[in-house]
């Protein structure tokens, strides 16, 4: 659980490409955290879906990173442990946000046909849940499909009072609802090239305007936090 005061670690003990020094304060969730965090959550998926044939379905973009993370862990298990977990993977795009706000439909693309799933143990990789609402829609579509089994693991779970109360399965870290980019997540596709953890975030104007972002979202970047992954 990362504290909604927490102030993090000095920018400077970690590298950061120049032309964002100026846009970030500190670092939230240090990658070795993350990859901490990432193996347990694997350690966890085994322990309880091992011995079944996953199809493990990453949900794209801002998951990709955490996913193969994730399946590298997993891999390692199987070849290590007497109750492994075959894995077949499958990547699909949830269309659900225009820039920082989330609306009610959700549109499932790419991946094979949910059809195909009916009968199947799914894990669903997810990088961030915030009201729960997408993920409610997805299981929703899945169930139609009667799986045999569907699990959820996020890295993120956000702490807001806008939650439809879904918690997912495993979760690796709650944290403050703020707006939250890297490791895989982004903003209007800008920050996904961060190299290092969970910083805090501070974008001036004059960048976010480089960025053809609205004012009324670059005024919120004091508030926010960039999470990204130190390769």
């Amino acid at each position: 659980l990362i504290a909604d005061d927490s102030k993090g670690h000095e920018l400077s003990l970690f590298c950061v490409p120049k032309h964002y020094e100026e846009d970030l304060d500190s670092v939230i969730i240090p990658n070795g955290l993350i990859k901490d965090r990432t193996e347990r959550l694997a350690r966890d998926i085994v322990r309880d879906m091992g011995g079944h044939h996953i199809v493990a379905l990453c949900v794209l973009k801002g998951g990709y990173k955490f996913f193969a993370d994730l399946m590298d862990y997993i891999k390692t298990l199987n070849r290590n442990i007497d109750k492994s977990v075959p894995l077949t993977v499958d990547f699909i795009r949830l269309k659900s946000y225009s820039n920082d706000q989330s609306t009610n439909c959700v549109k499932v693309i790419g991946g094979d046909e949910l059809s195909a799933l009916t009968g199947k143990n799914v894990l669903i990789v997810e990088d961030i849940v915030e009201t729960g609402r997408t993920m409610e829609t997805l299981l929703k579509l899945l169930n139609e499909c009667h799986p045999k089994m569907v699990k959820v693991v996020s890295l993120l779970v956000k702490r807001t009072p806008r939650s439809s109360g879904y918690r997912p399965d495993y979760i690796g870290f709650e944290v403050p609802d703020k707006f939250l980019v890297g490791y895989a997540l982004d903003y209007n596709e800008y920050f996904r090239d961060l190299s290092v953890s969970v910083l805090s975030c501070s974008v001036p104007i004059e960048l976010c305007a480089l960025h053809n972002l609205a004012y009324i979202e670059c005024k919120l970047c004091p508030f926010c936090i960039l999470l990204v992954c130190l390769i």
